[in-house]
């Protein structure tokens, strides 16, 4: 079957090389594009420039492509988008959907209630700054209409975010630009319909929404699945010192990766090429049972 239309994307961040938990993540995205025939595109999530690692974006594609997990079209990288992002929070400046803020992390921490994607902002700066008070960032002004989209492996997900996330940040007080902004602008750029990713960045998709309407941006299709922990209970990532995948072993790491997303495997003697094994994983998908999976 082939659908063309249908656009997924990779998009890791360079702190280190690849490891199990973004394999996860990317075959997952991989095989949920290619089953419809659809285009597979890759990101480098650089935007945070103090965490990026020069050698990690030269890492990632090159391991990608030794896994046999090849893209479509030019590599896109977000430290080139400045100036796009630049625009989109002028554009939401001038309608009144952003405004400064003059607190610090710690000045928020001390107010601030828990919600499902961390401190909840309380509102401080909203009505603007105090005297004598320099704005330090720029934060989404949001509203009490509930944000609602259907998670293809979880259902229906609702969020108040007035009350459940409060006014987001969209430009940092060292300057970046938010993770937030940067995304939704960079996934419309690419076309994505659909976004592939682990469900640790649930909370993370009803502000992204909430851009996307604001920009007048198309809202692509969400699944999120599991999430790989390492023993000691932490996900594993690059911050946590998780191993790089073995590129020189790339059915094994496969296999592994198919296993945990709960996806049927075929006999080793039937899938001796990293080809062959790709192309039985991406006829047999099936993405309602990743949710089986040990997360």
């Amino acid at each position: 079957m082939k659908n063309t239309a249908v656009i997924g994307r990779f998009a890791p961040s360079p702190t280190g090389p690849l490891h199990f938990g973004s394999l996860v993540a990317a075959l997952a995205s991989y095989l949920d594009t290619r089953a419809v025939g659809g285009r597979w595109r890759l990101r480098i999530d650089d935007v945070d420039q103090s965490r990026s690692r020069e050698a990690a974006i030269a890492e990632i594609p090159a391991s990608l492509a030794a896994l046999g997990l090849h893209w479509d079209g030019p590599i896109q990288q977000q430290s080139s988008r400045t100036a796009v992002y630049a625009e989109a929070l002028a554009g939401l400046i001038r309608a009144e959907q952003a405004y400064p803020c003059g607190c610090t992390r710690r000045e928020v921490a001390a107010q601030a209630e828990r919600g499902p994607a961390g401190m909840i902002y309380p509102g401080t700066c909203r009505a603007g700054l105090g005297a004598h008070r320099p704005a330090r960032s720029w934060r989404f002004r949001v509203n009490d209409t509930p944000i609602r989209f259907v998670d293809r492996a979880l259902g229906v997900q609702t969020t108040q975010l007035d009350t459940e996330v409060g006014d987001f940040v969209v430009r940092r007080a060292d300057g970046l630009y938010a993770y937030h902004l940067a995304m939704v602008l960079d996934d419309a750029a690419l076309g994505v319909t659909d976004v592939v990713r682990g469900a640790d960045l649930l909370p993370a998709t009803a502000p992204q929404i909430a851009l996307q309407q604001a920009l007048g941006l198309p809202t692509p299709r969400y699944l999120h699945v599991p999430v790989v922990y390492a023993a000691d209970g932490r996900k594993l990532s690059k911050t946590n010192a998780a191993a790089a995948i073995d590129t020189h072993q790339p059915i094994p790491a496969l296999r592994q990766a198919l296993e945990f997303l709960n996806q049927p495997l075929p006999e080793p003697r039937d899938t001796l090429r990293v080809d062959e094994l790709l192309d039985w994983a991406i006829r047999h998908w099936t993405p309602s049972q990743c949710m089986g999976a040990k997360a």
